[in-house]
């Protein structure tokens, strides 16, 4: 349903190298850049598996938190992006576990990005 999502944040290169290690783990990297000369506007970054830019952020005000939550393959992809964030500066919301509530085989870890947008990674296999 959805063909890509974004955010604003604060800080436009903060926030670049914060999601460039936090969606490494994922598969993910930069996709496309827009700048501010080429939208007459804002500069955008986008993120993506391959070439696609799915996932976006955005210079501009913050009003409120959001919630993202990205595909992982396994579990071990899940660990790997809540280390990864927490090692660029993102701050523990949840670590990596089960969370039966949801389902059976939902594992998922949060981290608050440094804007406070709540990034999730999900795997909902049993591995």
């Amino acid at each position: 349903m959805l063909d890509h999502v974004g955010l604003c944040v604060s800080n436009l290169e903060r926030s670049r190298a914060f999601y460039v290690t936090a969606l490494a783990p994922l598969g993910s990297t930069i996709a496309m850049e827009v700048s501010a000369e080429m939208t007459g506007d804002k500069a955008h970054i986008g993120f993506g598996p391959t070439g696609k830019p799915r996932f976006w952020i955005s210079e501009g005000d913050v009003v409120g938190a959001s919630h993202v939550a990205f595909s992982a393959a396994d579990r071990a992809q899940v660990d790997a992006f809540h280390a990864a964030a927490l090692a660029a500066g993102g701050r523990d919301n949840g670590a990596p576990g089960l969370r039966p509530h949801y389902h059976l085989d939902y594992y998922g870890a949060f981290v608050l990005d440094p804007d406070g947008h709540n990034l999730e990674a999900v795997c909902h296999g049993p591995e």
